[in-house]
């Protein structure tokens, strides 16, 4: 790995506490400014307020937002219109949480047909989904059909974990991601990664995206070339 490596431009700057005010995704968009994070990631009720400010900024910085978040639980229909209605306030990306009840079930088709409908609303503009698919509460070979489905669904990327669950990214979940998705489509790790080795261990492990609400730390760990300290 490159010690040279833009770790900011991995990062998407992240803030889905259900408490965050204005002030909060305010703070979250000028650190991403400032420390030049490739998106910041809200909840839909902040992306319009995220993507007015950037905008107004001319700031090269994506919003992305979540659907069916953080459980996975919710019918497609309403994933859809969580989709349209991110995308509508100025989402670039969404990342969305698979149907996991569904998905031990074997109910393939749906899972499957979940994760299309939101792809094509957002594909048709222009934006890009990520497919959360919850590691901590799958087997490995549920984890490695989860990949399937969303590469076979369209999807961009698929994406460790909500931060929410009961365990978040490891490189082990990483590394089998990367491996059954193939070079071409994307792997974010999130959930749990506080600190520059962390970041730079998922990197390895075959991640191009981190989800983090500690960029900022992360990012000066990387140029103090040390880890800036403990989670």
């Amino acid at each position: 790995m490159d010690a040279h490596i833009d770790i900011a431009r991995y990062i998407d700057h992240t803030n889905l506490k259900p408490y965050a005010t204005r002030e909060d995704i305010v703070k979250l968009c000028k650190e991403a400014i400032e420390y030049g994070f490739y998106a910041v990631c809200v909840n839909p009720y902040r992306v319009k307020l995220a993507k007015d400010y950037l905008r107004e900024r001319k700031a090269d910085v994506k919003v992305a937002s979540v659907i069916g978040f953080p459980l996975g639980a919710t019918p497609t229909e309403i994933k859809v219109a969580e989709a349209k209605k991110a995308l509508e306030d100025g989402a670039d990306e969404l990342d969305m949480v698979i149907n996991i009840g569904a998905l031990k079930d074997r109910d393939y088709e749906y899972v499957k047909n979940d994760i299309a409908e939101v792809v094509k609303v957002a594909h048709e503009k222009g934006a890009k989904v990520k497919v959360i698919i919850e590691t901590c509460y799958l087997t490995n070979e549920e984890k490695v059909k989860a990949c399937e489905l969303a590469k076979e669904a369209g999807a961009d990327f698929v994406k460790t974990s909500t931060g929410f669950g009961t365990g978040g990214a490891t490189v082990e979940d990483v590394k089998l991601m990367r491996k059954v998705v193939g070079p071409e489509m994307g792997v974010k790790a999130a959930g749990g990664i506080r600190t520059y080795e962390q970041a730079l261990a998922m990197i390895e492990a075959g991640a191009n995206r981190i989800g983090t609400s500690s960029g900022v730390k992360i990012v000066e760990g990387a140029r103090n070339g040390r880890d800036s300290g403990a989670p």
